[in-house]
């Protein structure tokens, strides 16, 4: 069977997939990402380019669509390369959300075309319009309306569609829900887990391990969608209940979602601006390596999660895995996965006072959440491991659970991505 995975950030959601089946004997694999996708070992990928950038004066609303078709096209020659070479997939496992499948039915009419549906914009009580200190205007939902014509197509074009969870499931279309299916990726439990002896040495003076107060916060970007604003808010309480905490602070200055502030060059700068923190307690840590980002979570006390109501991130089930007490926002994508009082603790979204109340009593008797954090880990360990997820692919896919027999000695095996040149 050959397979094609693309991703403009490959391997971005596809990493454990394509690792489980890059090395079988009976699969064929093409990973295909954008110019500037950071790969991964083990498996060549081929490359895409969109030949410009959207033209500077193309109407506001039509630029992510325009966008869009230069992505598209910009893969459509990748795949006519491919199709040329003569690598013909049976089915395309691809994220479409910046075009990049838009005309891959043209090229290989027969292949089953299986998209990552992440995220529908536009829909009601969701992340549009739910923080009133950043309102949405008109304009914004005029946009957002013209952005879903890419989505629409994204659905109608697919075989089927795969939402890593029921919530990111709702929020599409209810005429194409019973064709989207509910399978998580998964998150890598067996490297984490609660470690007593873990420490972290911030500077040559200060090392902090399991076991003291310390707070932890992780974004891939510092920004509102994922509640920076009122953490930020929170833990100037925080430090004056609590004299001796330290807040490690993980994630970049960019933007992932939503704008950057008019009136300072990142929400870093911004939040720092207006709160009164205790700089030689708040560690900003900006973008760590997995094994630095790993031993903050396991030297976590409390663990503050917060997200408008959107794509649930890998780092709340990561804590969650690594046993942190995660206090999260009692918003739809964290309602799914923590229960108050049973595998976590949450908090309205806009509640300062209660996200801080709640933060220091989990640093002054971590013993009394024991078992909120065992709860945890049970959680992800039955429902979100990279093993379901593997599993659930290769049984959407039609793939054979188990691969044949490797091919006896003299016999080499090689995937697709090495037999063909990136174009």
């Amino acid at each position: 069977m050959r397979i094609l995975l693309i991703h403009q950030n490959f391997p971005g959601q596809f990493r454990h997939l394509a690792q489980a089946w890059a090395y079988r004997p009976d699969l064929q694999v093409v990973g295909i990402g954008r110019d500037r996708a950071p790969g991964m070992p083990g498996l060549n990928i081929l490359r895409y380019s969109p030949h410009r950038a959207p033209h500077s004066h193309q109407h506001p609303y039509l630029r992510q669509m325009e966008n869009a078709v230069l992505h598209g096209q910009g893969m459509l020659r990748v795949l006519l390369a491919l199709k040329k070479k003569g690598f013909i997939p049976d089915a395309i496992v691809a994220h479409p959300g910046w075009g990049e499948t838009l005309y891959a039915r043209d090229v290989f009419p027969d292949a089953r075309l299986i998209h990552f549906c992440e995220w529908y914009y536009g829909t009601p009580g969701a992340d549009l319009g739910f923080d009133a200190e950043f309102p949405s205007t008109l304009d914004d939902a005029a946009r957002v309306r013209t952005w879903k014509a890419l989505h629409t197509l994204n659905l109608e074009q697919c075989d089927l569609g795969v939402s890593p969870t029921h919530w990111q499931w709702s929020r599409h279309p209810e005429t194409h829900r019973s064709r989207i299916r509910v399978i998580h990726e998964g998150i890598d439990t067996q490297h984490l887990n609660p470690d007593s002896e873990a420490w972290i040495r911030l500077r040559s003076e200060l090392v902090l391990r399991q076991g003291a107060p310390v707070i932890t916060y992780v974004a891939r970007n510092l920004e509102p969608y994922r509640g920076f604003h009122v953490f930020m808010r929170a833990l100037e309480h925080i430090q004056r209940q609590h004299p001796t905490c330290h807040a490690l602070i993980v994630g970049g200055d960019g933007v992932s979602y939503g704008r950057r502030p008019k009136d300072a060059p990142n929400w870093r700068r911004k939040m720092l601006a207006e709160v009164k923190l205790d700089p030689t307690r708040t560690h900003f840590l900006g973008k760590v390596p997995y094994a630095t980002y790993r031993r903050i979570l396991q030297i976590s006390a409390a663990h503050v999660y917060f997200t408008y109501p959107f794509v649930l991130s890998w780092s709340a089930l990561e804590a969650m895995a690594t046993g942190c007490l995660l206090i999260g926002s009692r918003t739809a994508p964290v309602e799914e996965v923590i229960q108050h009082g049973h595998n976590g603790l949450l908090t309205d979204f806009f509640d300062i006072h209660g996200l801080a109340t709640q933060t220091v009593e989990a640093l002054a008797e971590p013993q009394r959440f024991t078992e909120l954090r065992r709860q945890a880990q049970q959680t992800v360990r039955q429902s979100y491991t990279l093993e379901k997820g593997i599993e659930g692919y290769t049984r959407l896919l039609g793939i054979p659970a188990h691969p044949p027999p490797t091919p006896s000695a003299g016999v080499a095996h090689s995937t697709a991505a090495d037999e063909v040149s990136p174009c």
